[in-house]
């Protein structure tokens, strides 16, 4: 019986949660939040920042290093794969501290690991995309001007059509990344439900998300700039700024929580 009632709620929730008008100003607010949160837990977040870095860079080492199509695609394949299941962990450490709780590894992985299916089955949209994005990258060649040394102007129409192509694909992850995660960590819904719910709140508030587009490349500009101590500190804050993002965005009520405090 209670397994028919649970089936009939779920039947009867929404298939797109609705969202909030979000002003262009906001994003800075939720990056100010980010920082709070880093500010509160500056160890684990360093701890969590450095891991990710050492990691990108094993992948970027051994991608220099090897080279060839084949590596770099079953690399970034794989890191499409993992990326997801490491950026919950941020947002759960910012769910920790509304909650006033000590933030705890432990307490990440335990929660990555509940949703891992969900994960997964995102990482294999972002795969998809990936693939796709590898081959019409490979198409664009044909563009590109046969004579030995071109001229820019030779360029124009290789590099023109190289990035309309980029920005779309850019478009696509940023538009289905930038609340679906946060949503599954915090409410027991679908992947697809997630993925829509975000798309759908990018496309009512573009402004706003053009300004939240904007921040992280330049955030990533400034911590590529100032090397492996800028990277730790503005991944992890990036991290957190998606979790308060996804608050005042998402209005996800509908769908029941999960518990504060995972089973191990």
């Amino acid at each position: 019986m209670a397994q028919i009632e649970s089936n009939s709620e779920q039947e009867a929730l929404p298939f797109v949660a609705p969202c909030r008008q979000v002003d262009l100003t906001d994003p800075i607010h939720w990056f100010k939040l980010g920082w709070q949160d880093f500010k509160h837990a500056p160890r684990i977040s360093l701890i969590y920042g450095i891991t990710l870095v050492i990691f990108s860079y094993i992948v970027a080492f051994f991608t220099w290093k090897l080279g060839g199509y084949v590596l770099i695609l079953s690399l970034m394949s794989g890191f499409i794969f993992i990326a997801p299941v490491l950026a919950l962990g941020l947002y759960s450490i910012s769910c920790q501290l509304q909650a006033e709780m000590k933030p705890q590894i432990g307490y990440c992985l335990r929660q990555g690991r509940r949703h891992l299916g969900n994960v997964l089955v995102y990482s294999m949209i972002l795969l998809v995309i990936f693939l796709l994005w590898a081959r019409a990258a490979s198409m664009i060649h044909v563009f590109f001007p046969m004579e030995a040394h071109p001229q820019l102007a030779d360029l124009a129409t290789f590099l023109g059509v190289g990035t309309a192509v980029g920005t779309l694909f850019a478009a696509l992850v940023f538009s289905a990344s930038a609340f679906s995660l946060p949503m599954m960590l915090d409410r027991k819904v679908d992947t697809v439900t997630a993925v829509i719910t975000s798309v759908n709140a990018v496309l009512r508030n573009k402004g706003a998300m053009f300004v939240w587009a904007m921040i992280i490349v330049i955030a990533l500009g400034i911590s590529f700039a100032t090397a492996f101590l800028g990277l730790a500190m503005l991944m992890p804050v990036l991290g957190y700024t998606t979790w308060h993002a996804y608050q005042a965005t998402i209005k996800a009520e509908a769908w029941p929580e999960h518990s504060k405090v995972p089973s191990d």
